[in-house]
């Protein structure tokens, strides 16, 4: 079936990313993480490697904003203790090498990383997007809206890196800490 090998696949480069970021994400490991045969790469994938990442990161990100869409908007405080409760065990799971696939296509590699950082782009901003409508919808006046959303992001890339760097998840708990105090 051949739908779902290409979605299996997309699903090992999903985790190829996360666990090991663009440049150590390899065919192998998703061949064998989706089972798939040598010859399903260019089959569903006719432009390599980068079409593969750009489809992976793309999909993942559409999977944060549903997640993201999820939260409630009863308050602005509500909406960010939400969101710090739903990102916690993502930026857990860098303190054991874990990223973002997202953030991993925004590394510079050759002439074709710009596309790759566009999906990337996109990502981010349909999350920052969304959680602005949630703080604006919870009452967060929407210019404030906006920079709160921003903040959360910023938070949740940027954790990832520094407790990825650290093994310890107290640099997130601080940031988080001091985030919940802003709306």
């Amino acid at each position: 079936m051949a739908g779902g090998t290409r979605e299996r696949m997309i699903d090992a480069a999903i985790q190829g990313l996360q666990r090991h970021g663009l440049a150590g994400m390899s065919f192998t490991d998703v061949l064998a993480s989706s089972g798939a045969a040598r010859g399903a790469i260019y089959h569903h994938f006719p432009d390599g490697k980068k079409q593969l990442v750009a489809e992976a990161a793309a999909r993942n990100g559409k999977d944060v904003l549903a997640h993201l869409a999820t939260l409630p908007t009863t308050t602005p405080q509500e909406v960010v203790e939400a969101f710090l409760t739903q990102v916690r065990p993502v930026v857990a799971a860098a303190t054991q090498g874990g990223g973002c696939a997202v953030a991993a296509v925004t590394v510079h590699l050759d002439g074709d990383s710009e596309d790759l950082c566009r999906v990337a782009a996109n990502a981010f901003a349909s999350w920052t997007a969304q959680l602005t409508a949630s703080l604006t919808a919870a009452g967060l006046p929407a210019d404030r809206a906006g920079e709160v959303a921003s903040l959360m992001i910023a938070v949740l890339e940027g954790a990832q890196v520094v407790c990825r760097a650290t093994g310890d998840l107290a640099p997130f708990d601080q940031a988080a800490k001091a985030l919940a105090r802003l709306p």
